[in-house]
């Protein structure tokens, strides 16, 4: 699960580096193409996979765009806020989660879990910090991102039926298109070592996916989903030795805030069930 971490970390900096020279929509086409290179083998395989795509369809597209709107949110939003900043933000996604499954899971919620969510809530506006410096568009672009996420995280456990490989496979062919719909307005040609990191976006990103489904079949969720929170431990490393970022008091405060009441949901959660 830690190695999954930080592939996807890993995959975020360079997307920080690679976004002040290239769009946005140029980073997601490159990105996804060189995903289903590595997925082709196992698609091939399965035929089914787009004989169920008509099954749902609206459900599939809607995730499709969730998933297509979340990655540009952030590479928008990282091209200008440090990377850890950024992962600050995307903690709340769980606390997102929590509080739209009462409306679109029709979830029945408690007092524990209301006060969780609240308090999480609280840990999100400490980070934005309104009247600080650190309240700007890119920062509500990220909290934007993270609404997004949960919104596809919702999606996802409605689609449970669907298997993880053919949600992969349709979320990548989705961001495919996404950013190929921008390149006849804005183009750059990379050099050639930097088509290879372009690439390497989802070389990486596929790696981290394999590393931590395969944390999740060899351990039980309970064990390796905390884990999770260590991206924001990665973030600051990278963020740190490449580019000299360092997180703010406040953003920890709200960042402790976020990750303790994100467990507290988690925990209550699997008591339950």
């Amino acid at each position: 699960m830690n190695v999954g971490m930080l592939l996807f970390t890993m995959n975020d900096a360079i997307g920080k580096w690679l976004v002040q020279d290239y769009s946005v929509g140029q980073l997601l086409f490159i990105r996804s193409v060189a995903a289903l290179v590595v997925l082709m083998p196992l698609i091939r395989n399965r035929p089914d996979i787009w004989r169920k795509l008509p099954e749902r369809k609206g459900l599939h597209l809607l995730r499709m765009v969730l998933v297509a709107s979340e990655v540009a949110c952030f590479y928008w939003a990282v091209r200008y806020i440090p990377l850890a900043d950024a992962f600050m933000y995307y903690l709340a996604a769980p606390i997102f989660v929590a509080a739209l499954s009462i409306p679109l899971l029709r979830e029945r919620v408690g007092l524990h879990r209301w006060s969780a969510i609240l308090i999480g809530f609280v840990g999100v506006i400490i980070i934005l910090g309104p009247g600080q410096a650190s309240f700007s568009l890119p920062a509500l672009i990220a909290i934007l991102g993270s609404v997004v996420l949960a919104l596809m995280m919702v999606m996802t456990r409605i689609l449970t039926d669907v298997d993880g490989l053919a949600l992969i496979t349709y979320q990548t062919v989705g961001v495919a298109i996404a950013g190929a719909a921008t390149l006849p307005f804005y183009w750059v040609t990379p050099s050639f070592p930097d088509f290879l990191f372009l690439c390497g976006l989802g070389l990486v990103a596929m790696a981290g996916h394999f590393s931590i489904n395969h944390a999740f079949r060899i351990c039980e969720a309970n064990v390796v989903a905390p884990f999770q929170y260590t991206t924001l431990l990665w973030a600051f490393l990278l963020g740190y030795f490449i580019w000299g970022d360092v997180p703010t008091a406040q953003g920890w405060i709200g960042s402790a805030i976020i990750i303790a009441s994100g467990l507290y949901i988690y925990v209550r959660e699997r008591k339950k069930s």
